[in-house]
């Protein structure tokens, strides 16, 4: 038998054991648990049926070389995608580099020169700006939406918080091609999306005009409900496979579902027109992406539980934090609002020194592409910028928000809460 660890055992005692806010916090938890429970066996058999219906086996694992033709694994995965998300159609890639490239190509596939698109959920998130081009230095601008002649605008926010859907209703005519949906809240106070409120969005936008194209950014917010955008009148959805929906062990890349034909411009964006969906090699990623997608809704739902966890002890110890733990929840994320910069970086720092990689990094406040203010932003992460692995990050701005997401096991998240309240006993 080997001898037990003396510091550790100390160490694992104080962290957690002793920790009596957290215990009493998981006691009062426990409705909330059960809720998360059913929307991950819910979620876990619709994506096992997928696999099931489109008879997935090991040879789908394997890919081709070169331009990528006749890709059998590609197209099963494509159609596994479509089946979960209740899609027409799905494009499942490696190429995508990022959620901000999935959505830029959906957008730059489907509007064209004097075309109109609507943000009805005010600013979206601070690299989508450079996308559509009312930010950025000349270089970026140049490259952008709207230098490529398509309009757009957004519906503000009331009080910066919560959705104006009279405002929405008199932004929708005949001239608008598109209104953008992002289901997260980014970086920002707002509330996240339910699905039940991108209903609502969708059903005023096509009462004003059935042509309008509903797209959503579903960044976060996968399997975290039982249902998703496509199902409640949304036409095109985009997301990343570093976050909900890949797991967390797949490497890179996004995926688009939607309507055939908006998938199919995407593509076209992708690759290039008379390419879209039929070409690019995988390099062997199958295997990880149909693994990765069918461990999301568990991974999903001890994400969630962290979060919910986060909101309930932070609530105790006097912080505001959104959403509140009993609040139905549309995302991964969980901001804890701090009003100064001091423990904003000490939160992140915490968090960066209890991960798996780089626990050993401090992070600091610094510029980063896409955004206009300085970040502080950990993630010690198995996939580089994965987040559906824990981190958590803010801009250095008021109110000083931390936006915590991700966990690949709820034990990680409730050994990072236990070691920051710390700091406040």
């Amino acid at each position: 038998m080997q001898p037990i660890d003396l510091y550790f055992f100390l160490q694992y005692h104080k962290c957690i054991m002793n920790n009596d806010l957290i215990k009493q916090a998981e006691l009062e938890l426990r409705d909330q648990f059960e809720k998360i429970d059913e929307i991950r066996d819910y979620n876990q058999f619709k994506v096992l049926k997928a696999f099931i219906d489109n008879k997935v086996a090991p040879e789908h694992f394997y890919t081709v070389s070169g331009y990528g033709h006749d890709d059998l694994g590609r197209e099963v995965l494509d159609k596994v995608f479509a089946d979960v998300f209740k899609a027409e159609k799905a494009l499942v890639r490696v190429h995508f580099a990022s959620g901000t490239h999935t959505l830029a190509c959906c957008l730059f596939g489907n509007l064209l020169p004097g075309d109109k698109i609507v943000s009805v959920v005010g600013k979206p998130y601070d690299t989508m700006l450079e996308v559509i081009g009312t930010e950025g230095d000349e270089e970026t601008r140049r490259d952008s939406l709207i230098a490529h002649g398509v309009q757009y605008s957004e519906v503000p926010l009331l009080n910066d918080t919560e959705l104006d859907f009279t405002a929405i209703e008199n932004a929708i005519d005949e001239s608008v091609t598109m209104v953008l949906i992002q289901r997260s809240k980014g970086y920002s106070t707002r509330k996240s999306l339910t699905v039940d409120k991108i209903k609502r969005i969708c059903e005023i936008v096509k009462q004003k005009n059935p042509n309008c194209i509903c797209f959503v950014d579903n960044c976060y917010g996968e399997f975290v409900q039982k249902v998703e955008p496509l199902e409640v009148g949304a036409d095109l959805i985009a997301g990343s496979l570093i976050k909900n929906p890949g797991g967390g062990i797949v490497e890179a890349g996004g995926y688009i579902a939607g309507k055939e034909k908006y998938v199919n411009r995407a593509a076209n964006r992708l690759t290039a027109p008379g390419i879209g969906s039929e070409g690019g090699a995988m390099f062997n990623q199958h295997r990880l992406i149909f693994q990765g997608l069918f461990m999301a809704p568990s991974v999903v739902s001890d994400a969630l539980k962290g979060a919910v966890l986060a909101a309930k002890v932070f609530e105790k110890i006097g912080f505001n934090s959104s959403p509140k733990f009993d609040e139905e929840r549309a995302d991964i994320i969980q901001n804890i609002i701090f009003d100064a910069p001091e423990p904003l970086e000490h939160f992140c720092k915490t968090v960066q020194s209890l991960s798996p990689i780089n626990g050993y990094v401090t992070p600091i406040p610094e510029y980063v592409p896409g955004y206009e203010d300085k970040v502080i932003m950990a993630g010690g992460t198995f996939v580089e910028g994965s987040t559906i692995e824990l981190s958590a990050d803010g801009p250095m701005r008021p109110p000083y928000v931390a936006y915590m997401q991700g966990g690949l096991n709820y034990a990680h998240v409730k050994i990072a809460i236990s070691e920051i309240v710390k700091n406040y006993s």
